[in-house]
């Protein structure tokens, strides 16, 4: 680090009065201590002037004295001479030479020529006779203790002048450097108040550049506050709008949600009576070209029933009724379950399924993760015309990636961000799908949301014509060997599947679905009654010789009433229904606040359109628990 660089640094360090005051004293000092220095050395040279002048007429003196004496060698009248100039100031030592050198004569009485004496101020001075002839010499030494005096009361006085002008200078210095320091730093704090948003006026005062500085910053103050007046305005007018727009979002939200809540429950009701009686025309039917007919049937209302699902999973997502429940299984048993569910679809499109075995064991909720790989898989087959799909999973880490590959159509690169968005659909390009593969652009929706719910994320990597591959990451867990291994759902024969002996209570105030589950029920073997209201279900109460085996109602009734509130009163009823019967709801509702009522019931429900298929096995687990609960207390 060189010299400049540190003075450098050094100055850095300090503030601009101590600056202003180091530059008034350095010149100052050095400017003292120059005319000082000069003044001290002229001054001690004329002291030592004077005394050589002294020194010199002493001898003088002391020689005048002596020209009578040396010349008859009067040795006590030389010795008298030399005392008496011995005696005046300053002066040390007086010695009188003859001619040829011998000293006659001594002041310091036993002196010797080379005795030490010899440290002042030496003046040697002739004698002469009256001839003009030298006839000696008188040699006077002056003491140099009034030069040592001299300059000590230089030095002293040197200290004084230079500690008054230094003060001087400083005092100076303290005052130019406050005059011009202190609207500087006055400038600096009403800049630290800008920054904070407060009033940063300045008083004009000082120097006249300090002045101009100070009226320069007072109207860039103006400025910036008038430009920060109209700023925080243009915010508040924006904030209003923005909070306007979010509040008219907000109502539409709300309003597309009760629209979709409206329009579902109403479609469902007749898509369910329709699936209940296609059903029954189903039962007992020998004729091919009916049995066809009533197969078409049936492919219709299981498209709209995948559509009304999708909307429901959304409603219920939106009304935050799902909460993961976790837990370790085997990642296989879920595999197993899809191959199940989806290889008989992938076969009827001429399409591969083939889902890899694998001995990893997750930690996630088993429901919502299939339904995540069950969107999956459904929207892979859906945009597949030819090949298959994969289904894999890889160690990552702490992690299990998911992969789900397929050959499809693929999705362009503008398109995959907004592919998760709700209701977004891609329009096929250059092969034609099935009528029924778009859908309603909600599966993908649906699975980040749930993604969100298990804190996982869902990838997608996809190239147009080449296919795509969804990929989501959930956390691993060890694998629990104590554990017994799920069994797989054994097929159950049609006798165990029937009714027979069971005596159903149903409510419903749609006729035709209330006629619709008589015939459903009745080919299974049941006894029914029906109610199409709350005083209805309770005037058959009133009389029936047992109470039913199982309650099956509608959520929402004529006049405001609901199945819950129905099933309360029937509960209280004396004759009502106890312990030993079973409920189960079947609603087309599907807003949020209804599904926050129904989760929280505790009672088992169904979401209409109900294939007949799953509301049996919705009612033979029902009962099958109601048996179990009641041997448990028995």
């Amino acid at each position: 680090m060189t010299w400049s660089l540190r003075a450098r640094r050094l100055l850095g360090r300090l503030t601009f009065a101590q600056q202003l005051i180091l530059l008034a004293l350095l010149p100052a000092t050095v400017a003292t201590l120059g005319a000082i220095a000069v003044l001290t050395q002229q001054h001690l040279a004329n002291v030592s002037e004077l005394m050589r002048a002294n020194a010199q007429t002493v001898a003088l003196q002391v020689a005048t004295m002596s020209q009578s004496q040396i010349q008859r060698m009067d040795r006590r009248g030389l010795q008298r001479a030399a005392l008496a100039g011995s005696l005046q100031p300053h002066v040390q030592h007086v010695e009188i030479w003859s001619e040829d050198g011998e000293i006659v004569a001594d002041s310091v009485p036993g002196g010797s020529p080379h005795d030490g004496l010899r440290d002042g101020l030496q003046v040697v001075a002739p004698i002469l006779a009256e001839d003009g002839k030298h006839v000696g010499k008188v040699m006077v030494e002056m003491s140099l203790d009034a030069i040592v005096s001299a300059r000590r009361a230089v030095w002293v006085n040197v200290v004084l002048v230079l500690a008054a002008s230094l003060a001087g200078v400083g005092l100076a210095g303290w005052w130019a450097a406050r005059r011009i320091g202190a609207p500087i730093r006055a400038l600096g704090e009403a800049v630290d108040r800008l920054g904070a948003g407060e009033d940063a006026q300045v008083e004009v005062a000082g120097t006249a550049e300090v002045m101009r500085l100070q009226q320069g910053f007072n109207q860039a103050t103006r400025a910036l506050a008038e430009s920060r007046n109209e700023l925080e305005t243009r915010i508040v007018q924006a904030t209003a709008e923005l909070a306007s727009k979010n509040q008219q979002l907000e109502v539409a939200s709300q309003a597309k949600t009760r629209l979709l809540a409206a329009a579902s429950h109403d479609l469902r009701q007749p898509l369910h009576a329709l699936t209940l009686f296609s059903d029954g025309l189903a039962n007992g039917e020998t004729d091919p070209v009916r049995l066809q007919r009533i197969g078409h049937i049936r492919e219709c209302v299981d498209s709209l029933d995948r559509l009304f699902t999708e909307l429901l999973n959304l409603s219920q997502l939106d009304a935050g009724v799902l909460q993961p429940h976790w837990a370790d299984f085997p990642l296989d048993s879920l595999f197993d379950e899809i191959s199940r569910n989806f290889r008989a679809v992938a076969e009827q499109q001429n399409l591969r399924l083939v889902v890899r075995k694998t001995d990893l064991w997750v930690r996630c909720d088993y429901v919502m993760l299939s339904r995540i790989l069950n969107n999956l898989v459904s929207n892979s087959l859906r945009h597949t015309t030819e090949g298959g799909v994969l289904v894999g999973a890889r160690r990552r880490g702490k992690s299990v990636r998911i992969d789900v590959w397929d050959t499809g159509i693929g999705i362009a690169a503008q398109h995959q961000e907004r592919v998760f968005e709700e209701f977004y659909q891609v329009e096929p390009q250059g092969r034609q799908l099935g009528r029924d593969a778009r859908g309603m652009g909600l599966g993908l929706a649906t699975v980040q949301r749930l993604a969100a719910l298990l804190n996982t994320r869902v990838e997608l990597l996809s190239q147009p014509f080449k296919g795509t591959c969804v990929r989501t990451l959930v956390r691993i867990a060890e694998p629990v060997t104590s554990m017994p291994a799920p069994l797989a759902p054994m097929p159950a024969a049609e006798s165990d599947l029937r009714l027979d002996q069971v005596l159903v209570l149903v409510i419903d105030d749609e006729h035709t679905i209330l006629e619709g589950l008589q015939v459903v029920l009745s080919n299974w073997g049941a006894e029914v009654l029906a109610a199409q209201s709350r005083a209805e279900a309770l005037a058959l109460a009133d009389h029936w010789q047992r109470p039913p085996d199982l309650v099956l109602s509608d959520l929402l009734l004529q006049g405001g009433d609901n199945g819950l509130d129905v099933l309360a009163a029937l509960e209280r009823h004396p004759r009502g229904i106890g312990p030993a019967t079973a409920r189960l709801l079947v609603t087309g509702e599907t807003k949020p606040d209804r599904l926050r009522e129904v989760a929280s019931a505790g009672v088992a429900v169904l979401y209409k359109p109900v294939s007949p298929r799953l509301l049996r096995q919705a009612i033979q687990t029902q009962l099958a628990a109601v048996r179990n609960q009641l041997a448990a207390y028995a």
